[in-house]
């Protein structure tokens, strides 16, 4: 076995302490006690005190089309960005969280009808992967699908969930600009555009 086969160490090797409850609402902030292996010694680290941020298990997916030479993103106002120094809009891919025991399929499928009015019938896993692994639980499974994209975007979203998003429309002739001009600044939609990058180089 080695590194890229099997982790250096397991969940057998961190000792929880303690964990407590800091703040509950739509994400959960734990301060979590623990003790962890450390490497080529056989005792293991100091106590360690972290604050672990819970998000729900969620999904995303690139929608595309090589018959229109064409793909999807969405532009929506995200908290996280607020300081950003040119927009807290910031442009992704279609995702959203999972309902309670949903598979990441199902998810994607209702999200892309509620975001985008298309509808998927193949889905391609590419990665499942922690976003933010530092400090936030998230787990995130990034798929792409190939649709009968509209001609035009639009305005999309659940209103009652405080959603205005507006689905943008690009010719395949623009993602190198893309990746140039700064617009991208999220990790799943780099990783999506990256995937179709070489997909249409090896078509």
């Amino acid at each position: 076995m080695t590194i890229l086969d099997h982790a250096s160490y397991s969940a057998t090797d961190v000792t929880i302490e303690s964990r407590q409850t800091l703040f509950r609402g739509f994400i959960q902030v734990e301060k979590v006690s623990l003790k962890h292996r450390l490497f080529h010694r056989k005792d293991f680290s100091p106590l360690i005190q972290r604050e672990l941020v819970h998000r729900p298990e969620a999904a995303g997916v690139l929608l595309y089309s090589d018959q229109q030479q064409r793909f999807a993103l969405i532009e929506q106002f995200r908290v996280g960005a607020v300081n950003d120094p040119v927009s807290a809009w910031q442009l992704e891919i279609i995702a959203g969280v999972l309902d309670g025991d949903e598979s990441p399929e199902s998810c994607i499928r209702r999200e892309s009808l509620e975001e985008s009015g298309c509808e998927i019938t193949e889905l391609k896993h590419l990665f499942s992967f922690y976003p933010s692994a530092g400090a936030c639980s998230e787990f995130f499974h990034l798929y792409v699908a190939e649709v009968q994209l509209p001609e035009h975007g639009g305005v999309f979203g659940m209103p009652d969930e405080g959603e205005n998003i507006q689905l943008h429309l690009f010719d395949y002739s623009q993602l190198e600009a893309l990746f140039q001009n700064g617009r991208l600044r999220n990790a799943p939609v780099i990783m999506a555009l990256q995937w179709l990058a070489q997909h249409i180089q090896q078509r």
